[in-house]
């Protein structure tokens, strides 16, 4: 058996990735009751909000609000996601103090999602990068579609390598491999790894994996088994790719937890009040969480309502 790591860090992206493709506006209350529940299960880090355009992602014009209402508790990371520099210094009136960056491993990709190629993405996230240091602002940088593209079809190693290796280079702490429709498997998550770990320390390398087709926890063992120790999960399994048919979430987090409590992985997340976290935002949009655990789980051990 390979040498796991013995600490995984999980960041929800829930309250940001997880939500922001929601057809129906998710009220404030909503968003920080979430967030704050997310902070009580022990996560530590969680994805608040995005400062982007509201034209374009209706859902997070209430950004500023969250970060001021939500409850930090000293020691768990509040990052936001910031495309550019005007989304930058609005995120930081509004008091975050870490911030993403988000490109893509493929020109095709990145030209349906943000209308620019892959070089133009890079030198369109440096401001953000120069304003944040100048600013003692840790950014972290996310590459979509890094084992598979709706458009383009499997994706080269060696060109995700790059992308990292560019963000890795002008300041990320932490480059986040988002498998954005979830066609990886755990034998091609290795092989990514392998060649990104020869251009960025694979101790500032995070996995993001969707589960479309049912591998996201296999690909998060694959990751461990070469080191990564920080994963990118969505409570309840929140989530989509508008840019990719048939894409699902982000591999639940709870799902994730309870993998690693069965190797013996300490996560300091609490598995119960992780549910309670995913029933909360469960029942406010309607529908059953997607997590398989939690649904097992709620099956066999009903959580009260009581805190």
């Amino acid at each position: 058996m390979a040498m796991l790591p013995t600490h995984i860090k999980i960041l929800d992206v829930g309250p940001r990735d997880g939500l922001q493709n929601e057809k129906e506006n998710v009220p404030t209350d909503v968003k920080v009751a979430l967030i704050d529940a997310l902070t009580d299960a022990g996560c530590a880090a969680i994805e608040a909000t995005a400062f982007v355009s509201p034209k374009w992602v209706p859902q997070m014009a209430d950004a500023a609000e969250v970060m001021a209402r939500i409850r930090r508790k000293p020691g768990v990371r509040y990052p936001v996601l910031t495309p550019n520099l005007k989304g930058f210094e609005a995120a930081l009136a509004a008091g975050a103090d870490e911030v993403a960056v988000f490109v893509a491993a493929t020109e095709a990709f990145s030209k349906r999602n943000i209308n620019c190629s892959i070089a133009e993405s890079l030198e369109r996230a440096r401001p953000v990068f120069d304003a944040a240091k100048a600013s003692r602002v840790r950014v972290r940088g996310y590459i979509s579609v890094v084992l598979g593209c709706p458009y383009e079809g499997d994706v080269d190693p060696a060109r995700v390598a790059e992308v990292a290796a560019a963000l890795y280079a002008m300041g990320a702490y932490e480059v986040s491999l988002g498998d954005t429709i979830g066609t990886g498997t755990a034998g091609r998550t290795q092989a990514l790894i392998a060649r990104v770990s020869e251009q960025v320390p694979v101790a500032a390398l995070a996995g993001h994996f969707h589960d479309t087709y049912g591998q996201a926890l296999a690909n998060v063992y694959a990751a461990m088994e070469l080191g990564v120790a920080t994963f990118d999960s969505s409570v309840a399994g929140l989530g989509g790719c508008p840019y990719a048919k048939g894409a699902t979430g982000n591999v639940a987090s709870e799902d994730v937890l309870y993998l690693l409590q069965g190797l013996g992985i300490e996560t300091g997340v609490d598995l119960t009040k992780l549910r309670r976290a995913g029933r909360l935002i469960s029942r406010h949009l309607g529908r059953e969480p997607v997590s398989r655990v939690a649904r097992a789980l709620d099956a066999k051990e009903p959580l009260s309502d009581a805190a």
